[in-house]
């Protein structure tokens, strides 16, 4: 299994400054009315001072040079105190931590560990909730791989939900993972005459129903074309996204022969009470608009030894998700006993998603 790793990136930080108007002329020592002021471009040179002739421990001095660097780009006004209260200043050193954070690919586990806790504590902060967040990375001897049985999918589309559910997917605009396809009999695999959006009782007569999702190949078309690697295969398996470092050029969307990719068009929304709170930084986080999104096999859930939200929702027991270095697993059961194809083997893609029949 191949793993680049190349730091191919430099970041060139510009400072567009602006003057910031002090809504009380605040100075050092006079408070508010005082006649001795100072002026923002002073407050910002002596924020400067602070940093590069104290003596101080590195995290100090990078919070001092955030407050300084906030100050001259206009981003908090020049008062008695740069943010009020503690924890608006908390929130601003976390929020501005990971403006500047690395590529997660790239990230040690100590600083994987660190920006998933800055991650917990800002929403702690901004909502006064709690909810908790993984970077497990991949086991050892596990790769994860997907089979579909296609005479025991029914339409049902209960699949499409529990993905939406777990994965914090946007409410509104029906974003969805997952696309079960309704196909004559006797027409084979005709994806230009399925209906996609059926609204019918199911299962149709004269109908059979096929699934599709990311099907995380081994050669995945999708990670040669990212510009800014935000997309690559895990050593278990798993194509994922740094949905922080993706910019939304989508040319991952346009490689994927299986239409396995989906565009944040808009922030995705999701109501406070149905957010899914058992996350995964790869996985189900909350996403910013204009990145990619698609279906990581539950990560959240898969690593920790569960099944996916759609394996397990599964009325007719149409999925299966396993190791498929496992021996005794069911998914090399079905592969070693079962005639099962791929879609595109010719592309040489090498999905890790299997389809079969009883």
């Amino acid at each position: 299994m191949e793993n680049t790793e190349k730091k191919w990136f430099s970041l060139n930080l510009g400072n567009k400054k602006k003057q910031a108007e002090s809504s009380c002329g605040c100075g050092k020592s006079g408070g508010c009315n005082s006649q001795d002021k100072t002026t923002p471009q002073e407050e910002e040179k002596d924020g400067f001072q602070q940093v590069f002739e104290v003596s101080m421990d590195r995290r100090t001095a990078f919070k001092k040079l955030a407050a300084s660097l906030m100050i001259g780009a206009g981003a908090v006004t020049t008062s008695c105190s740069l943010i009020t209260g503690d924890d608006e200043k908390e929130k601003a050193q976390i929020d501005w931590e990971e403006q500047f954070k690395g590529n997660y690919k790239l990230m040690s586990d100590e600083e994987k560990k660190a920006t998933v806790d800055r991650l917990v504590r800002s929403y702690q902060l901004r909502t006064g909730k709690t909810l908790s967040m993984s970077s497990q990375n991949a086991d050892e001897n596990v790769l994860f791989g997907y089979a579909f049985n296609i005479s025991k999918c029914q339409g049902y589309m209960d699949c499409v939900t529990a993905c939406v559910e777990e994965n914090n997917q946007d409410r509104s605009s029906q974003m969805q993972y997952i696309r079960i396809h309704e196909m004559k009999d006797g027409k084979g695999l005709n994806f230009n005459e399925a209906d996609d959006n059926y609204y019918h009782e199911v299962p149709a007569e004269g109908h059979f129903y096929l699934g599709t999702q990311c099907f995380h190949c081994d050669n995945p078309p999708c990670v040669d074309v990212c510009p800014v690697q935000a997309t690559w295969r895990e050593d278990d398996g798993l194509v994922v996204v740094d949905y922080d470092w993706c910019v939304g050029c989508r040319y991952c969307m346009a490689a994927c022969p299986y239409d396995g990719r989906r565009f944040n068009w808009s922030k995705p929304e999701v109501p406070e009470e149905e957010i899914n709170k058992n996350q995964h930084y790869l996985g189900n986080r909350m996403r910013k608009k204009g990145v990619m999104e698609k279906c990581t096999f539950c990560v959240q859930r898969s690593r920790a030894g569960k099944n996916p939200a759609c394996v397990e929702a599964c009325p007719t027991g149409a999925r299966i998700f396993g190791n498929l270095l496992d021996p005794n697993s069911t998914i090399r059961w079905v592969l070693e006993n079962k005639k099962v194809f791929r879609l595109k083997e010719d592309l040489g893609t090498e999905p890790k998603f299997w389809y079969f029949m009883d």
